[in-house]
């Protein structure tokens, strides 16, 4: 029998290796910016087109690379970060294994323009699919420019399997964020489709931070800083009164590196623990230093997942340091056994001394008293007075034993007619009502065939889904106008997405006054819509069009209209009138899908006599 196996050709290799490293083109703009700061960069500009499918380029002022490392660069394996196995457990710069840039050029046509600072000329390489089709040389300033253009041209199914504009570009300002805040010490510009995004100056952490989200940020911030023998940490947390529905504000950084831990955000939550309103997601940018040994960062591809030997300390002194912040800002309440000052005796009462009281030991109330106040002669009386009539309380009542039957005879008592049958008024309660609610959840009636449940939560937002797409589509959604302008901040990426879905919003029956970078103004809301819920409406339909929820093939209208029903919908333990139930089920059953919700879940169960019958034998 022949042999089957063989090795694979290295461009085969690279493309199965980019599946891991390369899952959109925000796994590009993450490795190609850690590269940059590895090159010890004080400058990076990253330029994105078509949300990165068309053109991914990024621009350093780096040490850059030789005509002989630029080369290498591309081939698997090839790194400069480490020499044996032990540089592992040291590691402290961003990139180490070599796949990178490999990966990257099997699944794209890159360009690199490179070069060092006493070199006169640089280095320029062109790789389309693994092949090097020229190396010359270049007139480049000093430093590195890559550009990825026309991402997986050679892999159309990879290409297909991405996601619309919009999410792409969250994915990579999301990269783009988590980058800018590890390293604040180095100066960020981002450029999409022309226009500058971002303009990010080397500064100190608090201001990268307002620089990202917004000035409104710096008010909401709590430092944290705590340093011991196994962790320091350094940041801030989010005040809880600002809290958001979603988890977008949340950042850990191991050795200036960006992770993901449930654990740790666990930690987080503890110590905000009774802080947060149900459902609200604490904001966090904290920075945790640990010796490099007691990690392991090598276990996840895109090493957002970091092994600590020790998880248990980390996790209790986290919560303890967030803890402590918010107590010692006073944004936690704390008990405090130190003096108050308000109750210390006046300055003008310190030398006059304790007030003397003098009590009269013979004093008797009961008893008729002549009573000497100093040197006076008042007479005071305190004759008790006789409790008068008390006897007649009793006439009429005799206390002996004699007492005749018919006394009683004319004495009444007052009592419920009672009932003949116990179902003799089911009828009538029928008549009333038709509706009952179940553990303030499900909405129990009666069909011929048997029992209808219904979710009233789903069912409410079927019918709000319906009739937000009406008003959408005719455009001629109802507003009721404020008293006082609404004023709501936003970050400034939050805010461009509000104003792709202004004119939809409008139709909704919302009235926007101003909407500037970072502070929009409402002075109208749709009929329905509480002035209270308007920020969480808006938050929730952010979420929702970043991660294009739920799924990449709805139009922008029907997303909105889902976002909104779900924010508006009526909440599982809500308790409902009769006449309120009875509107949900009318309305439900007027719509034209009333079977599910608008994200396709049963909105009602039926149970028939025949299935209840079952239940009993």
């Amino acid at each position: 029998m022949a042999d089957i196996i063989q090795l694979l050709p290295d461009h085969v290799a690279n493309q199965i290796a980019a599946g891991e490293v390369v899952q959109r083109p925000a796994s590009v703009v993450k490795e190609l910016l850690e590269n940059a700061i590895d090159a010890g960069s004080q400058n990076i500009k990253l330029i994105i087109k078509d949300a990165g499918k068309t053109l991914i380029q990024v621009i350093d002022d780096g040490k850059g690379m030789s005509v002989t490392d630029a080369r290498l660069s591309f081939e698997r394996h090839a790194t400069s970060k480490i020499r044996t196995a032990d540089d592992l457990f040291q590691l402290n710069t961003k990139g180490f294994r070599g796949e990178a840039l490999a990966s990257i050029a099997a699944i794209a046509h890159v360009e690199l323009k490179t070069k060092q600072e006493q070199d006169e000329v640089g280095t320029t390489l062109v790789i389309e699919g693994s092949d090097v089709k020229s190396q010359d040389v270049v007139v480049t300033p000093k430093g590195t420019s890559i550009a990825v253009k026309n991402l997986f041209f050679n892999i159309p199914a990879r290409r297909n399997f991405l996601k619309s504009n919009a999410v792409e570009t969250r994915h990579i300002i999301d990269e783009f964020h988590r980058v800018a805040l590890a390293h604040p010490n180095i100066g960020f510009v981002m450029f999409h489709n022309g226009s500058e995004s971002f303009n990010l100056p080397i500064s100190n952490y608090r201001q990268r931070i307002v620089n990202i989200f917004g000035n409104k940020t710096n008010e909401r911030l709590v430092p944290v800083d705590e340093d011991t023998e196994v962790l320091k940490i350094s940041g801030f947390v989010g005040k809880p009164e600002f809290a958001k529905k979603t988890r977008g504000e949340q950042f850990f950084f191991v050795n200036n590196r960006f992770i993901k831990s449930a654990y740790l955000n666990h930690a987080i939550g503890s110590a905000f623990e009774g802080l947060l309103k149900d459902g609200a997601h604490a904001s966090y940018f904290l920075n945790l230093t640990v010796n490099p040994q007691t990690i392991d960062i090598n276990i996840h591809p895109t090493k957002t997942e970091i092994k600590f030997d020790d998880e248990h300390t980390l996790y209790a002194i986290l919560r303890s340091a967030v803890k402590h912040s918010l107590g010692q800002f006073n944004i936690a309440p704390v008990l405090d056994f130190e003096r108050d000052a308000n109750l210390d005796t006046p300055y003008s009462y310190q030398q006059k001394g304790t007030p003397s009281v003098t009590v009269d030991s013979n004093f008797n109330p009961f008893a008729d008293e002549k009573i000497s106040k100093g040197n006076t002669t008042n007479t005071v009386s305190y004759k008790k007075e006789p409790t008068a009539n008390w006897e007649s309380l009793y006439v009429g009542l005799e206390s002996k034993g004699n007492t005749s039957q018919q006394d009683f005879g004319e004495v009444h008592f007052e009592s419920e007619q009672e009932n003949t049958s116990v179902f003799s008024d089911i009828n009538a309660i029928e008549q009333k009502q038709s509706t009952y609610q179940f553990h303030n959840k499900y909405i129990v009636s009666t069909i011929k065939s048997g029992l209808l449940l219904i979710d009233q939560n789903r069912a409410h937002q079927r019918v709000l889904y319906e009739d937000f797409l009406k008003h959408i589509t005719v455009k001629e959604g109802m507003s009721q106008q404020l008293l006082f302008p609404l004023e709501l901040h936003f970050s400034p990426q939050e805010i461009e997405i509000i104003k792709e879905l202004k004119n939809d919003l409008e139709h909704t029956g919302f009235v926007f006054q101003t909407l500037e970078k970072e502070k929009i103004e409402i002075t109208g809301v749709p009929v329905m819509v509480p002035e209270s819920e308007v920020s969480i409406i808006l938050e929730q339909l952010i979420s929702d069009v970043e991660n294009e929820v739920p799924d990449s093939h709805f139009s922008a209208t029907d997303l909105l209209a889902k976002s909104m029903a779900k924010s508006l919908a009526i909440k599982t333990g809500q308790s409902l009138t009769t006449v309120e139930q009875e509107h949900l089920v009318n309305s439900l059953f007027a719509c034209k899908e009333p079977n599910v919700s608008p994200v396709n879940r049963a909105t009602f169960i039926t149970m028939t006599v025949d299935e209840l019958d079952k239940k009993f034998v």
